[in-house]
C-alpha cells in the first residue's frame, strides 16, 4: 500500500449511539482485552493522532447525513494498535479511530465506508479492522475450521469478483447472515467489517 499520509481506522471494539472519531493530539492505548500474559499490557504504539483530520473526517461525514462527534479522550484500543503495530510498527503516520454505530447496521456502514472513500484521493487508507471470523467459542469445534473458511470464501467473492455489479455486493454484504456459515463465523457482527 506504501506509506499513506494518514490513517482513519473504524474498529469493532469501540460502539455508541452515534459515529465518533478520536480527536486527541496523542491518543493513550486502552488494553481493553484481559487474561493475558504480562506483556500484553506493555505493548506500546505512540502514533500521533489528528485532530485537523478528525475534524475533516467529521465534517465529511456530517456533510453526508451522518452525524458524528468528536472524542477528544477516547483511546487506542487493541483493535487499532494489534494490526497497526504489524502494518506499521514505526507508528510515524498519524492516525484517528471511529466507532461503529451500536446498531451495528450493515447498511449504516455502506453509507459510512461510502463517504470515508473520497480520503484514498488524499493518500489517507481507511481500514476496518476486524476479521472474517469472530466466534471465540467455536475455536474447539472440530468442523469450526472448514466452516470459517466457507464464509471466508463467500465474503471474498463478494469483494472481488467483477462479475458482481455494485448493487448485487452490496445486497450481499447487506445479507451476509444468510450466506454459508455467516451466523456461524459471526455470532455478533462487531468484528466483520462491512
Amino acid at each position: 500500500m506504501g506509506r499513506p499520509a494518514a490513517i482513519v481506522l473504524v474498529g469493532a471494539h469501540w460502539e455508541a449511539p452515534q459515529t465518533a472519531v478520536t480527536g486527541a493530539s496523542h491518543p493513550e492505548l486502552i488494553y481493553d482485552y484481559n487474561g493475558f500474559p504480562a506483556e500484553g499490557y506493555s505493548l506500546r504504539y505512540p502514533a500521533k493522532g489528528s485532530p485537523a483530520l478528525a475534524h475533516d473526517v467529521r465534517q465529511l461525514l456530517n456533510d453526508a447525513g451522518i452525524s458524528a462527534l468528536t472524542d477528544p479522550a477516547r483511546g487506542y484500543d487493541h483493535g487499532m494498535f494489534v494490526p497497526l503495530t504489524l502494518m506499521y510498527p514505526a507508528a510515524d503516520i498519524p492516525c484517528i479511530q471511529l466507532s461503529l454505530l451500536d446498531s451495528l447496521d450493515p447498511a449504516a456502514r455502506i453509507v459510512l465506508g461510502r463517504a470515508l472513500a473520497v480520503l484514498r484521493e488524499k493518500n489517507v487508507v481507511v481500514i476496518g479492522s476486524g476479521s472474517s471470523f469472530h466466534n471465540l467459542q467455536a475455536f474447539s469445534y472440530a468442523d469450526a475450521s472448514a466452516r470459517a473458511v466457507a464464509f471466508d470464501d463467500w465474503l471474498v467473492a463478494t469483494c472481488t469478483d467483477k462479475a458482481l455489479s455494485s448493487g448485487e455486493r452490496e445486497t450481499r454484504l447487506l445479507n451476509w447472515s444468510l450466506a454459508s456459515q455467516g451466523r456461524f463465523s459471526h455470532p455478533r457482527e462487531e468484528h466483520l467489517s462491512v
